[in-house]
């Protein structure tokens, strides 16, 4: 039984890593940005919204399906915060560079805090997470208490452990890259955003 839940958690774990969304993307960003603490703080937030998730669709059954009737809302203000945050990147954000040209990052602890809810919100509010998660809980209904947090712990540690990768990723191509290459990336991280928002807004619309 354990052994079935572990791969079941490895399984579901590896599937919701790889799965290509605005979220990879801002991992990178913010780890090319603001450094490793930086990203780890996006991370974070990243996490403790999964967990948010997992905890109301298996806990508060009734509160979980009250949001999933607001689905259309909730889809439509994640679209409308990736296209803001996606405009900020493209058009606003700007590389700090010292004397001799290099990078300057400059973080206090209200800045880790602001990327820390940037994660939090950017997962919460995005529909594919919040169905993939209604979809894992609907399937572990019929499975015993201990099962599904063996499944839940496996799957949340392998997220975690390879948004931790691509952070740790991010942080040695940072090191090899000019604020000029910094800036272009930022631009297609930016425009790529937006191109979710628009993407996950049209694909809300023609659901009504």
């Amino acid at each position: 039984m354990m052994g079935s839940a572990l791969l079941k958690g490895l399984a579901l774990g590896l599937l919701l890593s790889i799965s290509v969304g605005p979220v990879i993307f801002s991992i990178i960003k913010h780890s090319i940005n603001h450094g490793h603490k930086g990203g780890f703080a996006f991370i974070g937030g990243v996490s403790a919204s999964d967990i948010t998730i997992v905890v109301i669709s298996n806990f508060f059954t009734q509160m979980f399906d009250d949001l999933l009737e607001y689905k259309i809302s909730i889809g439509l203000g994640g679209s409308a915060l990736l296209v803001a945050l996606g405009i900020y990147v493209t058009f606003f954000k700007k590389i700090k560079v010292n004397e001799s040209g290099l990078q300057v990052i400059e973080m206090e602890t209200h800045h880790y805090v602001k990327i820390f809810l940037s994660g939090y919100f950017m997962n919460i509010l995005n529909p594919g997470v919040i169905g993939f998660w209604l979809l894992t809980s609907t399937s572990l209904l019929v499975q015993s208490q201990n099962y599904r947090i063996i499944v839940y712990f496996t799957c949340l540690a392998i997220v975690a452990s390879f948004d931790i990768f691509k952070v740790m990723l991010a942080g040695r191509i940072r090191e090899k890259l000019t604020p000029h290459n910094i800036h272009i990336i930022n631009r297609i991280s930016g425009l790529i955003l937006i191109g979710f928002g628009i993407a996950l807004t049209w694909g809300i619309l023609a659901l009504r």
